[in-house]
């Protein structure tokens, strides 16, 4: 089966470790804003949403730009969202890009607002409503490490995978 995983997340989640682990486990690519904007610069596209149909046309894993929403229509779409605690991505963040407390928590807060925003701008919807997932995964509660697995038994579990 042709299975598309779209991961919205807050900053400072893990969400980009657990993507990367379920790329490993189902043998799927993960792209992310990175490699968008790189594919957006080397080809000729109309916009990103046009790119992001074309990667789901083969199972993959899509990291953010509003990739639940551009494939809300396609059947083959399980879109998830990952959430921490604000401590918790506030010591991830500063751990990972070695800042302080205060460094750590203005660099969060001024993520998780432009991302609300570009989702905002783009699709007219709130990012983070809960009716626009399928799951829900708070990493301060079942840990990032337990994530990938938690989703690997429930496609196996519903026989998706």
């Amino acid at each position: 089966m042709n299975l598309v995983i779209t991961i919205s997340r807050r900053f400072g989640t893990g969400a980009g470790l657990i993507a990367e682990e379920l790329s490993g486990k189902l043998g799927i690519p993960v792209y992310d804003k990175a490699y968008i904007e790189h594919e957006m610069e080397e080809e000729s596209y109309a916009d990103e949403a046009e790119l992001i149909r074309e990667l789901a046309s083969h199972s993959c894993i899509i990291l953010g730009r509003c990739a639940s929403e551009i494939l809300k229509d396609q059947g083959n779409v399980f879109n998830i969202y990952v959430c921490a605690d604000k401590e918790d991505r506030i010591r991830r963040v500063m751990k990972k890009k070695s800042l302080s407390y205060e460094d750590a928590k203005t660099t969060l807060e001024q993520n998780d607002k432009a991302r609300a925003d570009y989702y905002y701008r783009h699709t007219g919807k709130v990012w983070g409503d809960v009716n626009n997932y399928h799951m829900i995964l708070d990493t301060s509660q079942l840990g990032i490490e337990n994530c990938a697995g938690i989703l690997i038994k429930y496609f196996e579990r519903v026989e998706i995978i």
